[in-house]
């Protein structure tokens, strides 16, 4: 390690390497630091019998060519590296609900989008060009989405202020198209009060754009990310948790390591959750009024994910997502569970390897889960670095909730349970250990309607050389999180340099 580095960044997720590499690209000494055992946060995968499982990355939009990821990833040159499948063009999700036998899908290009949907729906042509429309004017409406120069409209109220729910709504009477156009929103964890309309086209956007899987899952982004950033001259540790920042005349000079490890620089990003940087940093640091905005900033709901590991040559390999709803009319509300009803839909994802052909190898299904569920063992830490059982009483529980999967896995798919050859289980606890969220939210904060800029946080903090990036700033996501590590180098590089360097690598 150098004696002083110009950036620190505490974690490393993408956001954090995705600024690593930009910043060492433009000269500066970088160090990284990771906690865990392995890098990359959300882009985690685990291994159980030789089979790869994702933690986070299902599947990623906007990588054909030109779009707004592949230009991003292009520009800190990963894209050609990466390995990857597109997901069935005339159906890459599929929404399905109990007691209706058809499957209804969304495919890949707005065209065939629409005219997917018009097929299923005749009538409704109008409905569906409009909501397309809404959609891409949405998208237009942040610059940086589109790599376009000039500021985001936070002066559009009603970008911030349209309900998802509600405009969906609007467009058309007809029940079941409305649930089918938000039937993606376990993607964001929509809910019907609060989720804005923009949350949704920023998301569904770039999946219509393209949609693929990451062949051998999706750590393979972050073994990439590693490797341009070492060639920049860029440093990386795991094992390096931080507990400490340590203060001169009110500015961070080093942080110090659980194992000891003191690392000196000029300038900090902090890669985790904001309301742990503020503990770590000290909330005497900041003013009162702004810690106590972060503290109450409300995290999204966290998950309960089922892993199966398949018999070999038992089940076919669908190259396409479902999304299932027990009620079509409780599309927006599958958070708001009970005890009885859980769980009331499931996103389904099988994993692809490059021997993949005929018959899958895995699937991953994830259903909501709220914290409170797991309580009773909150005070258990269980990852790699830190091995720990959390008991015979949790392992009853996590049996418990999959079997109750399955049971609903087989109304669709009536042979699953005769195709599993093992099973394994993550809950927020898990999702809390491993990478750091509160709470083990899936999706980092809640963005609400009714309180457009509460959830909003600046990647400058009021400690001089102290700032933020990572999913809970603005967006979450492969390319939510990609944005905000440009937006955050911006604040060091400048904005509109930044985004002119992006362009140029993406020219001839």
């Amino acid at each position: 390690m150098k004696e002083n580095y110009d950036v620190v960044i505490v974690g490393s997720g993408l956001g954090g390497l995705v600024s690593a590499i930009i910043l060492a690209k433009e000269g500066y000494s970088v160090c990284v630091l990771e906690k865990n055992n392995q890098y990359g946060g959300n882009l985690q995968t685990f291994v159980r019998d030789k089979t790869i499982f994702d933690t986070g990355v299902h599947y990623i939009g906007g990588l054909s060519e030109g779009q707004n990821l592949y230009q991003y990833f292009k520009y800190i040159e990963i894209i050609d590296d990466l390995k990857l499948k597109k997901l069935d063009e005339d159906g890459f999700d599929i929404i399905t609900f109990e007691g209706d036998e058809k499957e209804y899908k969304h495919a890949q290009g707005y065209e065939n989008f629409i005219k997917t949907l018009v097929d299923q729906f005749p009538e409704e042509e109008k409905a569906i060009r409009a909501y397309c429309n809404k959609l891409k004017e949405t998208c237009r409406k942040f610059p940086l989405y589109q790599l376009e120069h000039g500021a985001p409209y936070f002066d559009d109220n009603e970008i911030f202020s349209l309900n998802a729910k509600e405009y969906i709504n609007s467009l058309t009477d007809n029940e079941k198209l409305q649930s089918v156009l938000a039937g993606t929103n376990y993607l964001y964890a929509g809910d019907s009060d609060r989720t804005p309309f923009y949350v949704h086209a920023l998301c569904v956007n770039s999946y219509i754009e393209s949609s693929y899987r990451c062949i051998n899952g999706g750590s393979q982004i972050t073994k990439i990310l590693i490797k341009r950033l070492k060639e920049q001259g860029g440093e990386v540790y795991k094992h390096h948790e931080v507990i400490k920042f340590e203060f001169d005349n009110g500015k961070i000079n080093s942080v110090i390591c659980k194992n000891g490890k003191k690392i000196n620089g000029d300038l900090f990003i902090s890669n985790i959750e904001p309301k742990l940087t503020l503990k770590l940093a000290g909330k005497d640091k900041f003013r009162k009024s702004y810690v106590n905005r972060v503290d109450k900033i409300e995290s999204t709901i966290a998950a309960f994910t089922l892993y199966m590991v398949l018999k070999p040559n038992t089940f076919v390999y669908q190259n396409k997502n479902f999304y299932h709803f027990n009620h079509p009319d409780r599309v927006w509300d599958a958070q708001s569970y009970t005890q009885q009803s859980w769980p009331e839909g499931y996103m389904m994802s099988m994993g692809i390897n490059k021997n993949t052909d005929r018959y899958g190898d895995s699937i991953a299904v994830m259903t909501y889960m709220r914290y409170e569920e797991v309580e009773p063992w909150k005070n258990t830490v269980n990852t790699v670095e830190n091995k720990n059982e959390r008991g015979q009483t949790y392992e009853e529980f996590k049996a418990e909730k999959a079997e109750k999967l399955i049971i609903e896995l087989e109304k669709k798919f009536p042979n699953i349970r005769d195709c599993i050859q093992k099973m394994y289980t993550s809950t927020p606890l898990s999702y809390r250990d491993y990478i750091g969220s509160n709470k083990g939210s899936m999706y980092g904060y809640v963005k609400d309607v009714n309180k457009p800029m509460h959830s909003f946080i600046s990647p400058r903090t009021k400690i001089e050389n102290l700032m933020f990036t990572g999913q809970s700033l603005n967006m979450h996501g492969i390319l939510g999180v990609t944005i905000s590590a440009v937006i955050t180098c911006s604040e060091i590089i400048g904005k509109d340099y930044l985004l002119d360097k992006i362009l140029e690598a993406n020219k001839g």
